[in-house]
């Protein structure tokens, strides 16, 4: 799996979809108890973006599977479509 990364790297990064869309920045992980991997990133919605805005959220958060996630360095790069 290329997309492991330590986790404590991730706690602030942007998230942009692979269209270059500003989604947020992420302040949480979902691990799964067992496993230890990671199941989804919780992310704080850019409030400039109306579209994200409008997605449901769970105490202000966007819960996004780390599936979609494409990259992760400067930018979290998550795939479009798996945003819902």
């Amino acid at each position: 799996m290329g997309k492991i990364v330590i986790a404590k790297q991730l706690g602030g990064k942007r998230v942009i979809t692979n269209e270059g869309e500003d989604i947020g920045k992420v302040v949480d992980l979902v691990v799964h108890e067992q496993t230890g991997k990671i199941q989804s990133i919780l992310v704080e919605a850019n409030p400039d973006n109306e579209r994200v805005r409008s997605l449901p959220q769970e105490d202000g958060l966007l819960s996004i599977p780390f599936e979609a996630v494409l990259a992760a360095a400067d930018y979290i790069i998550i795939d479009k479509k798996n945003i819902r």
